[in-house]
């Protein structure tokens, strides 16, 4: 989002606080409420109870906005534990989202053993969408697979996310990240939609740890990445990803100009 702040008509103001705070934590609309606090409200809604907020050590911003428990804090009407991602110390950077989710794994060893939603914090996924998550299943993993037709993103924004391959029987064979244009007419489902991945899954933890664990490091961006480890368990486990339909639009925070979409908060 910063990086999007020079070709933006935000205000002064506005601009200031994009570059003070994480996204997720920038006041929008006529509440002033962030978007992590309506995330959080809209996963009390679905009936989640517990939140594990993954964040840097350096996590001020986040101790005012939620609370400066290391567990147990209360926010949103939920009950909220911070897990630390702690950078290498011969790296400058985080080692990536897949690594994110092992240490709060291992940090809280009970997610190890237990069904658990993850999710982005930019993304405002909806109340439908996270009950849907947590509805029963045979398979051991579920995630949303949203319909191209029902997201309200131009076809560039779409160009930059994830498709999804998924046989008939509604598992997930494979996410392309980043798929050519010209070979999206391949992977249209048996409703001729082109099903896209936001990023919000349900894991078994048991069967998630080991994929985590040994997640490789991306090859250009080095950074063990989620949807790579759940690549590689798709592969070793090819029916155990459900694919959850869903049509309807995620407001998100990518760029400045999306703070205007949610004046009406």
């Amino acid at each position: 989002m910063k990086k999007s702040i020079g070709g933006s008509v935000l205000s002064e103001e506005t601009k200031q606080i994009i570059l003070s705070r994480h996204k997720s934590l920038i006041p929008l609309g006529k509440s002033q409420k962030p978007l992590l606090f309506h995330l959080i409200q809209n996963a009390v809604h679905a009936g989640y109870k517990t939140v594990y907020l993954i964040t840097s050590p350096e996590n001020e911003a986040f101790q005012q906005e939620v609370g400066r428990l290391q567990t147990n804090n209360t926010y949103a009407g939920a009950t909220v534990h911070y897990a630390l991602q702690y950078t290498p110390e011969n790296r400058e950077k985080p080692l990536g989202t897949a690594d994110a989710v092992l240490q709060a794994m291992e940090q809280y060893p009970e997610l190890q053993n237990t069904t658990f939603t993850v999710c982005n914090g930019d993304n405002l996924y909806s109340r439908n969408a996270l009950t849907l998550l947590r509805t029963s299943r045979t398979a051991p993993h579920a995630m949303i697979s949203y319909a191209r037709s029902g997201l309200q993103f131009s076809n560039d924004r779409i160009a930059s996310f994830a498709i999804m391959d998924i046989d008939t029987k509604g598992f997930v064979k494979q996410i392309i990240e980043k798929p050519d244009p010209a070979l999206l007419h391949k992977f249209h489902d048996e409703t001729d939609e082109i099903r896209i991945s936001m990023n919000v899954f349900s894991f078994n933890g048991e069967l998630l740890y080991p994929f985590v664990k040994e997640c490789p490091l991306h090859p250009e961006r080095g950074e063990k990445e989620l949807p790579e480890a759940v690549r590689r368990m798709i592969l070793s486990h090819p029916e155990g990803m459900m694919s959850i339909p869903l049509t309807e639009h995620i407001p998100d925070l990518t760029s400045a100009e999306d703070l205007t979409t949610f004046n009406s908060m």
